[in-house]
């Protein structure tokens, strides 16, 4: 049984992984959480901005995989 490459091609491009919708979903939330806090955590009260940038990217994510599972 052999399958044309144009089919396979199509449904490469139509699969769209749920961790790849939480990612894209949990960089919005990132964005909107993070224009609210940016002058925060530049201002020099925070030790290291840039894990700080990470851990909040990490917690949109993860926030995001679980609205999708239980939404």
């Amino acid at each position: 049984m052999e399958i044309p490459m144009a089919e396979l091609v199509l449904g490469a491009s139509l699969y769209f992984p749920p961790f790849f919708k939480a990612l894209l979903l949990g960089f919005f939330f990132w964005l909107l959480l993070h224009a609210l806090v940016r002058d925060w955590i530049y201002s020099g009260d925070i030790w290291h901005p840039t894990l700080l940038d990470l851990s909040l990217f990490i917690l949109c994510v993860t926030a995001s995989q679980w609205l999708l599972i239980i939404g």
